[in-house]
């Protein structure tokens, strides 16, 4: 028997070969499905050259719940394009006369959906800035609005916290980016109609802020890594949910465009619809456009066990952790729990893999689900992500200037 110096290194290397084939082989990996995942579950892998390593119930459409968020943000990066950012403006109607507004403030939106409590203190604080206290008419909003992740058309909500009224740790967040010891800012309304005798239309209006929203990768980032269904009205922006089926199915061969439905763009419709493989095509049709500016995969979905949100503490062992990049599924009144995203392996590149439970109780299925991609992990021998999660407040990416300066 060999038994040389070079006879471990030998060793790892028939080891990790024989791993390789094990993965590549259908019916290692198939049994490994039946025996997580179910035998009548939706799991389908596919390596980077295409190569389709498993194919269980593949080409059946069921419930995906949020992974519907995959084709809406490939729809929003093709409309709007990365570096987008919703713009919020504010604005005085009437005249501004030691700190007291005479009149209203504007608020004209875009649906910026990452407008928070955070962003409305840094509007707050800048008007202060601006000597504005008081303003003796009424907060008045056009344009979609939302705020807080709800629709805010008559800028209720927004009112509340420019007038101070906020939870202490948004402040704290606005305040780390530049520390004062002053309090939270605040505007005093006083929700008069104007300047006695004089109408609302006939008073100068004064362009004041332009609030623009972190761009529209990192807004993503936030909002995948969440799950939040903000992405429900978000998909108007793209053209609707038929606009962002349509894509959709143009993205995938003709054979998988029926296993695609989509009654919204969020995953709380119960038309929609999605099968295993139509999901990785799609997740890889996601990848392929956020290369186009130089993104990948981690600058616009969570890294399981380092981003906050849904896969946090999931696939967050030590030997797994930072090795999947994905999106999950949860709709428990429709059965669906789901989970895709792509693994860096050293066997096969990108390895793209996407599970689709139907009919299985939640907590059961994320425990197959973890349990079949942890295996999936160590027979692929997955590599880290490249990846470092930024950690600042998101308010810290949006930009505040004064009305007709350039953009940032």
């Amino acid at each position: 028997m060999f038994n040389g110096p070079l006879y471990p290194r030998l060793l790892a290397a028939v080891l990790l070969a024989a791993g390789a084939a094990d993965a590549r082989e259908p019916t290692s990996l198939a049994a490994l499905a039946r025996s997580t995942l179910g035998a009548g579950q939706g799991v389908y892998v596919e390596a980077a050259d295409g190569t389709i390593l498993l194919a269980q119930a593949a080409d059946r459409a069921v419930h995906p719940a949020s992974v519907s968020k995959v084709p809406t943000t490939l729809a929003l990066l093709r409309k709007l394009g990365p570096d987008f950012r919703f713009t919020t403006t504010f604005a005085a109607r009437g005249r501004i006369q030691g700190g007291t507004l005479e009149g209203d403030l504007l608020v004209t939106g875009d649906n910026d959906p990452y407008l928070v409590d955070e962003n409305a203190l840094l509007v707050a604080r800048q008007l202060n800035d601006l000597g504005l206290r008081h303003v003796t008419g009424a907060l008045r909003a056009s344009g979609p609005l939302t705020f807080d992740w709800q629709s805010d058309s008559e800028a209720a909500h927004l009112r509340q916290v420019l007038s101070g009224n906020t939870p202490p740790a948004a402040w704290e967040a606005v305040r780390s980016l530049a520390p004062t010891g002053a309090p939270p800012p605040a505007l005093q309304f006083g929700g008069a109609a104007g300047p006695p005798g004089v109408a609302a239309d006939a008073l100068a209006v004064q362009p004041l802020l332009v609030h623009r929203s972190q761009t529209l990768v990192e807004l993503a980032k936030h909002l995948n890594d969440y799950s939040n269904n903000v992405f429900k009205p978000l998909a108007d922006a793209a053209g609707g949910a038929g606009a962002v089926e349509a894509l959709a199915r143009s993205l995938v061969p003709a054979a998988m465009r029926t296993e695609i439905t989509l009654g919204d763009g969020a995953g709380t419709d119960p038309r929609n619809r999605l099968s295993p493989r139509a999901a990785v095509k799609l997740l890889r049709a996601l990848e392929q456009e956020l290369a186009h500016s130089g993104h990948r995969l981690v600058d616009i979905l969570p890294v399981a066990g380092v981003d906050e949100g849904t896969l946090h503490d999931r696939l967050s062992a030590p030997d797994e952790s930072g090795r999947v990049v994905g999106k999950t599924g949860t709709f428990g009144d429709y059965g669906a729990s789901a989970l895709i995203g792509a693994i860096s392996t050293g066997d096969f590149g990108t390895v793209y893999f996407a599970i689709l439970d139907h009919g299985v109780p939640v907590r059961v299925a994320r425990r197959q689900q973890d349990r079949f991609v942890s295996a999936l992990l160590s027979r692929l021998h997955a590599l880290p992500w490249a990846y470092q999660h930024d950690a600042r407040p998101a308010v810290a990416r949006a930009q505040l200037a004064l009305a007709g300066a350039p953009a940032p």
